[in-house]
């Protein structure tokens, strides 16, 4: 954010035309650089699925629907706070300084996201079984929205101290991240035993599609939020004030939305996920055995 600002030259809009002018160009420089070098040194002939095979494969797969309903609903969370926030730097927290507290709070969060899944998530798995792990985040996240709603209803006035509910939010969401990934792979296994096919392509794509769904969703509810409580969301007018209620409101959504957003999200992979190490151990032999058979 804020080297996008400062490309602009204190004007969002246009920093963000030179960034994603500056984007393209190296997207098309990289790619062109990868198809002239790179040269495709064999084939195999593989049947394609059909679209209609695409769905049934995943319908099929019980378990790849949790797990595809659980990331929208995580995602959703995540987003739901990243995209009202700045708003709560902005009209709420507020001051002169209002961007230079959201790019700390927003850069931290990156940065507490990489860490947790390069450092904390190894950590964990010492000691944990990714099931364990995936409630202590959820448990952790929701704790994180709790702290955050305190701070920002007992009147907190620095960012400094939003960072710690951050941590906690931040790095549960970094983490999850690796986990729908790792319960996603689990189902391609599951699906094979089920379905006798394998259909990795069809349902590592809906892991794109589904985080793109739920931005989709989560952009809609923030924008309905601002509607609702009449919150500018011209990001780069002036931080004027807003109303007690806008204000009350703003805190309220941007950290009860995702705390039952995510709830439903462990209700619904607490009751259907039933992947576990152990059952995954049993699937792998019994597909070992299918092959040798």
């Amino acid at each position: 954010m804020l080297c996008v600002y400062r490309l602009g030259g204190g004007d969002e809009r246009v920093g963000f035309k030179w960034f994603a002018l500056i984007i393209a160009i190296l997207f098309v420089l990289f790619t062109t650089i990868t198809c002239v070098n790179v040269k495709e040194k064999s084939t195999v002939n593989v049947d394609s699925p059909s679209v209609g095979q695409m769905f049934r494969a995943l319908i099929q797969n019980d378990q790849a629907m949790t797990v595809v309903i659980t990331i929208v609903l995580i995602n959703c969370a995540v987003y739901t706070t990243s995209n009202l926030v700045i708003y709560f730097f902005k009209y709420d927290l507020g001051g002169a300084g209002w961007r230079g507290d959201y790019t700390i709070f927003n850069t931290f969060g990156g940065g507490v996201q990489i860490l947790a899944m390069m450092l904390i998530f190894p950590l964990l798995r010492k000691f944990f079984n990714t099931m364990k792990i995936f409630y202590v985040c959820i448990a952790s996240a929701v704790g994180g929205y709790v702290v955050l709603l305190v701070m920002t209803l007992s009147g907190v006035s620095s960012v400094y101290p939003f960072l710690l509910p951050g941590f906690f939010i931040f790095a549960a969401a970094g983490i999850l991240n690796v986990l729908v990934t790792i319960f996603l792979a689990n189902t391609v296994d599951y699906g094979e035993l089920k379905n006798k096919r394998r259909d990795e392509s069809v349902i590592f794509s809906m892991q794109t599609f589904v985080v793109k769904l739920a931005s989709g969703i989560a952009g809609f509810l923030s924008s309905m939020v601002l509607f609702v409580f009449n919150i500018n969301s011209d990001k780069n007018a002036e931080a004027v004030a807003i109303s007690e209620t806008s204000s009350l409101g703003l805190r309220l959504s941007m950290t009860l939305i995702p705390i039952v957003v995510l709830l439903v999200g462990f209700v619904v992979f607490r009751k259907k996920y039933i992947l576990s190490d152990d059952r995954m151990d049993e699937i792998t032999a019994e597909l070992a055995k299918r092959k040798n058979d």
